[in-house]
């Protein structure tokens, strides 16, 4: 009887120390799959040059109308799959934007209804081969930076959950010649600074408060 107590505490410590491994597998689990389930990428550039046709129209053939290799998996062709992901929203910020691959990614997801925004350096948005004035003229709502300052962001904004950033300019050159990055993340704590940098700006670049500023 004198050595029940002790064996009685000896179990529940056995009893405690099993739940605090139970629960750090536990934690150990859930962590690694959330991490499983986040996308987290990273594109270099240069990209190759490829055909990137089957991503605008998976369903058709068009390998007779395209001399560029076929089926071959680059960053450029990757990046336009993230984008393509966009469900209801996408965000831009960015400094040069010509290229017409991903002017003609923007222009689909408008086409089926995803809200697009749009912010421009002013300077960069008029210059012969630039983008903008095309999605202007399908309806996207742009918006150019209304100070001295150039608007040298380089970002996305997928659906509110996902962000495109780094190096790379939405040029032609930049995709085929320089040497670039883009990072391709889901990671909570980095979309959201950005989406909430890009409220911000969005609102600060309002024509309407720069007019009635100017009155």
């Amino acid at each position: 009887m004198n050595h029940r107590p002790g064996a009685f505490r000896w179990v529940v410590s056995l009893g405690v120390v099993a739940l605090s491994l139970s629960l750090e597998m536990l934690f150990w689990l859930f962590s690694r799959r959330r991490s499983e389930r986040i996308t987290n990428k990273v594109l270099f550039f240069p990209s190759e040059v490829a055909c990137v046709e089957h991503i605008f129209s998976p369903t058709l053939p068009h390998s007779h109308v395209c001399s560029l290799p076929h089926g071959v998996d680059t960053s450029f062709s990757r990046l336009l799959r993230y984008i393509l992901s966009a469900c209801y929203s996408l965000d831009l910020c960015l400094f040069s934007f010509s290229n017409m691959d991903l002017s003609r990614a923007v222009l689909l997801l408008h086409s089926r209804g995803v809200t697009i925004r749009v912010l421009t350096d002013k300077v960069y948005s008029a210059i012969s081969g630039s983008q903008i004035g095309v999605l202007r003229k399908a309806g996207i709502c742009v918006r150019c930076d209304a100070s001295a300052v150039h608007m040298h962001h380089k970002f996305a904004v997928v659906d509110g959950r996902m962000l495109i950033t780094g190096s790379l300019n939405w040029t032609l050159t930049a995709v085929q010649s320089n040497m670039e990055n883009i990072i391709i993340t889901e990671e909570p704590d980095l979309v959201q600074p950005f989406v909430k940098e890009f409220c911000r700006l969005w609102g600060l670049n309002d024509p309407a408060q720069y007019l009635s500023s100017k009155k």
